[in-house]
């Protein structure tokens, strides 16, 4: 693996355990996942992608809550990891496991239709 690549690794598992256990908004819900992180080559910018269970309103919160966060997370990050320069954090909203849920419902669906 490259080094962007064990680097995103490292913020990927930080930035979850920050979440978990440090931020106290009351805009994140208990059910908040983050899946991945996409260092860019010249480690600026960190690329968090993120699933949240719950409403649309539950999702648009939680992304705004990390957003008004991610001060405290990248600082955070930078005490953790020891990287010359702690990328800025993008947090996007990954709907990737409800869209494999709904589809795994339509094929039970059909299946039970047989």
């Amino acid at each position: 693996m490259d080094r962007t690549g064990r680097i995103s690794e490292e913020i990927k598992r930080e930035v979850s355990a920050i979440i978990q256990k440090e931020l106290k908004d009351p805009r994140l819900p208990e059910m908040i996942s983050v899946l991945s992180a996409e260092v860019t080559k010249d480690l600026r910018y960190a690329k968090v992608y993120v699933s949240v269970l719950g409403s649309e309103e539950d999702k648009k919160n939680a992304v705004l809550g990390l957003k008004s966060a991610a001060g405290f997370i990248r600082r955070e990050i930078g005490r953790r990891l020891q990287l010359r320069y702690t990328p800025e954090l993008l947090f996007e909203l990954d709907n990737s496991i409800e869209r494999g849920v709904y589809i795994t419902k339509l094929i039970d669906e059909t299946v039970e239709d047989k």
